[in-house]
């Protein structure tokens, strides 16, 4: 197990390594083709889980009424 991890934390330093090597221009769009679309799917995952747990709670506040 804690080789995995290991191999993992290696991977990223050099990841880290290198994307801090990279010119300014380049770390700005690199982080930007990244993190848009990571930022954008986190917003719709956590739309959708919103909607469904009001709609849950509607549901079941709506059925008490009755």
């Amino acid at each position: 197990m804690w080789d995995v991890v290991r191999a993992v934390a290696d991977w990223w330093d050099a990841v880290e390594l290198w994307l801090t090597q990279l010119p300014f221009g380049f770390q700005v769009l690199l982080a930007t083709v990244v993190l848009v679309p990571l930022c954008w799917g986190t917003a719709v995952a956590s739309d959708r889980l919103v909607d469904t747990a009001a709609a849950r709670i509607s549901a079941r506040r709506t059925a008490q009424r009755d």
